[in-house]
């Protein structure tokens, strides 16, 4: 057993945590509007869909791969339609600006509901095991023992937390700061942007460019 498994999975899960994206948007966004804990619960579905891939791609689970891989077209437009939906209603929305305003009138779900949701969306991308198979292939990581697959995909969660820890951490230290304004340009921003990757995972499913 390879001790430096786990050491190498948290390199390897914080450097793709930290490739700016859709879910970084939606992240953001949610703890802007929701406050620290909020957005630190959905970035850490995001860590457990990286983990869940990435134990596909560490224990070899050819079979999961190839189904999941084949339904990439139907996947890709669920993911996309969502995102083009949440990018539409995240445009029209009032930002909240402070917390006594999201305590008072928020109409957001609850914790488990923003882990399950944000995992779920994470998960419409299953190129996602193509990626951690080809990274874990580079760096001589493939066809390690069980112990070091299970040492690997530990280390892919830990490390994508921690990318999520830190990062909802600066953006809930600014929350306080944003003016109303601000947060309303953020929020039109974050949903012309969402609704950007939501064509482009649309047109990429369909095979649409090059």
């Amino acid at each position: 057993m390879d001790p430096t498994f786990f050491t190498r999975g948290l390199v390897i899960g914080f450097t793709v945590a930290m490739a700016v994206g859709p879910m970084s948007l939606l992240t953001m966004r949610r703890t802007i509007a929701h406050g620290r804990l909020y957005g630190l619960v959905s970035g850490l579905g995001i860590a457990t869909a990286d983990a869940s891939y990435g134990a596909v791609a560490a224990f070899g689970l050819t079979a999961v791969t190839a189904v999941l891989v084949g339904a990439r077209m139907a996947l890709g437009v669920a993911g996309g339609a969502f995102l083009i939906w949440l990018g539409a209603r995240t445009i029209v929305d009032r930002a909240v600006a402070t917390e006594a305003a999201a305590a008072a009138g928020s109409d957001r779900p609850g914790l488990p509901a923003a882990w399950l949701s944000i995992y779920g969306l994470t998960m419409t991308n299953p190129m996602t095991i193509l990626s951690f198979a080809a990274i874990f292939a580079g760096f001589g990581l493939a066809g390690g023992s069980l112990l070091e697959a299970a040492l690997l995909t530990i280390g892919v969660f830990v490390g994508s937390s921690l990318w999520w820890i830190a990062l909802t951490s600066v953006v809930g230290r600014l929350r306080t700061r944003l003016t109303p304004a601000v947060l309303v340009s953020i929020n039109r921003a974050s949903g012309v942007a969402l609704l950007v990757f939501g064509v482009l995972a649309i047109a990429a499913a369909a095979g649409v460019g090059p």
